[in-house]
């Protein structure tokens, strides 16, 4: 029987130790601050913007949010960040996504403090991440990381399967697998052999947006999966990339959908911001 990797029980032990530490700056005169800014109002993106706030909350961070209406321009959401930016008392800045139109969010991103970056988006923090610097690692490919570590999966000499490539996950988390001594292989829409490589990896993040894409048959028999997918099916419910109950029986641990990696992005987030503080005004 598979292991269930369980991202809401590694949230909280990591929810527990950001608590403890952001207790320890505090101590020290130093208040951890989070700015989550929030264009609109889409109704996902003001679910995730709620959890975040009450993350923080629980773990003892200050979270402030600034709320832009739909039909502001690009200019306004760049004036906030430099706002953002000057204000002392703020460690970490957070541009909820998806954007409007008529806002590049590409140049959003790149105006926000690389010190502040605790998304870890700015090419100056995913270029350390390329060539093994010390930098803000992405909040979803390193809970991922965090998962498998706490789950004590060794990465070192495994098969790695990344499918999907966005700048958000796919690519970021490869180069962690590969920072971690895995052989890593990244596959995409347009990958001729998928199915042979998905039978070959010892380790599948799936990632490339498509409900139930990946059947048990795909996989090799004891592979680990992590399923980064989100798709909200007909019903309403939530399914991931992998189809799950189909894949249990043949793999050796997976997580689950919802209950997995979700939890794990929002706990990446808040060490982030904790380190931001300690940077910058210890």
């Amino acid at each position: 029987m598979a292991k269930i990797i369980d991202g809401r029980a590694i949230f909280a032990q990591i929810k527990e130790e950001v608590k403890q530490e952001a207790k320890a700056l505090a101590a020290r005169g130093i208040k951890a601050c989070l700015a989550v800014v929030q264009v609109g109002d889409h109704p996902a993106s003001s679910v995730y913007v709620r959890n975040k706030h009450r993350a923080c909350a629980a773990c003892g961070i200050k979270s402030l949010e600034f709320h832009l209406p739909e039909s502001c321009g690009q200019e306004d959401l760049l004036r906030q960040i430099r706002d953002l930016n000057a204000r002392e008392d703020v460690d970490g800045i957070l541009v909820q996504l998806p954007l409007p139109r008529q806002i590049d969010a590409d140049a959003v991103i790149e105006a926000i403090d690389p010190a502040k970056d605790v998304d870890g988006f700015l090419p100056e923090n995913l270029g350390r991440l390329l060539i093994g610097q010390d930098g803000f690692l992405p909040c979803t490919p390193a809970g991922i990381l965090e998962l498998l570590k706490r789950s004590h999966i060794s990465l070192e000499g495994k098969e790695c399967l990344v499918l999907g490539r966005s700048n958000i996950v796919g690519k970021p988390v490869a180069l962690l697998m590969l920072r971690e001594h895995a052989t890593v292989t990244i596959a995409h829409s347009r990958t001729a052999n998928l199915p042979e490589l998905m039978r070959r990896a010892d380790i599948l993040i799936a990632a490339i947006g498509r409900a139930d894409f990946v059947k048990g048959a795909d996989l090799k028999e004891g592979a680990v999966v992590i399923d980064v997918g989100i798709n909200r099916m007909e019903d309403g419910s939530l399914h991931g990339d992998v189809d799950y109950e189909d894949a249990f029986d043949r793999v050796s641990a997976i997580t689950p959908v919802p209950g997995g990696v979700g939890p794990m992005t929002i706990a990446m987030l808040m060490k982030n911001c904790l380190r931001a503080a300690r940077a910058r005004r210890s």
